[in-house]
C-alpha cells in the first residue's frame, strides 16, 4: 500500500517540525533545512512505515533569485510502499555546503558528485567529491574561478577559451 502524505509527514516530523509542502502533479514534496537532512533521510528509510530504501537521484535547480538560489532535490523510492517523495533543500549561494547523505545512501557518492560539478554545490562529509564530467581545471580563464555549466548565469555559447575542443579535420576537407 503506498505511503500516504500524512504518514510522510508524521514520520519526518520525528525530527522536525520545520517541513514545508508543494505539491505539483500529484507530486509530493517536503522542503526542509539543510541542517536536518541526514536525520530526517535517515528517518524516511528506516521508519518501517515509509521505508525509502532507495535513493534515485539527486539534483539541483538554480532559481537565479537572491536568496536560496539553488535548491537541492532527492528522490526517494520505497520499494516495500511502492511510493515516491522528493525532499527539497534550499542552498544559498554564499554558503554551498551540504551534509553528504552517503552514510544513508552509498549510492549518493555519484549523484552528489554530479550536482558538485554541474553546480558548485559541496556535500561535507563525501568520501571522494571530484569533478565528474568536467576536468578539474575547468575554470573561466580570466578570474581563475571554477565554472559549473549548469548554472543559470553561465555563458550558452561557453566561455570561449576555456575548455579546447578537438581537432575537426573534416572542416578543412573540401
Amino acid at each position: 500500500m503506498a505511503v500516504s502524505n500524512e504518514t510522510i509527514l508524521e514520520v519526518a516530523g520525528i525530527v522536525t517540525e520545520n517541513i514545508r509542502t508543494y505539491e505539483h502533479h500529484g507530486q509530493f514534496s517536503i522542503i526542509i533545512d539543510k541542517n536536518d537532512l541526514i536525520e530526517v533521510c535517515r528517518e524516511l528509510k528506516e521508519n518501517p512505515r515509509t521505508g525509502f530504501d532507495m535513493l534515485m537521484d539527486i539534483t539541483a535547480i538554480d532559481w537565479y533569485r537572491p536568496q536560496n538560489r539553488f535548491e537541492v532535490v532527492y528522490f526517494l523510492y520505497s520499494q516495500e510502499h511502492a511510493s515516491r517523495i522528493r525532499i527539497k533543500v534550499p542552498v544559498d549561494e554564499r554558503d554551498l555546503h551540504l551534509p553528504s547523505v552517503t552514510e544513508v545512501w552509498e549510492g549518493a557518492n555519484w549523484y552528489e558528485r554530479e550536482t558538485f560539478d554541474m553546480y558548485g554545490i559541496r556535500f561535507d562529509g563525501h568520501p571522494d567529491l571530484r569533478r565528474f564530467y568536467m576536468p578539474e581545471d575547468f575554470v573561466d580563464p580570466e578570474t581563475g574561478e571554477p565554472l559549473y555549466p549548469m548554472r543559470k548565469d553561465f555563458p550558452v555559447m561557453g566561455i570561449p577559451g576555456a575548455l579546447p575542443l578537438p581537432p575537426m579535420p573534416e572542416r578543412n576537407a573540401k
